[in-house]
């Protein structure tokens, strides 16, 4: 009879996803999506000024890169 392997340690480490960092993630995506000068959801329906189109648009992409930056860690 042969005998049963043992079962062998997984060798990578389990990965975490940070929830603050999804958020951040998703927030942002929000942001480019609805607001975006001349292509955002919002800005087809209504005038929304460019100021504000603009400061999103930035503000957005300021939120996915701190989100992406540390979205995954290691147990």
């Amino acid at each position: 009879m042969a005998k049963a392997k043992k079962e062998e340690q997984n060798s990578k480490p389990r990965v975490r996803i940070g929830i603050m960092n999804t958020l951040f993630i998703l927030a942002g995506a929000d942001f480019i999506l609805l607001l975006a000068p001349q292509y955002g959801l919002l800005n087809s329906m209504f005038f929304i000024g460019d100021l504000i189109t603009w400061s999103a648009l930035l503000s957005g992409i300021v939120l996915l890169l701190l989100g992406f930056r540390g979205v995954y860690r290691k147990k």
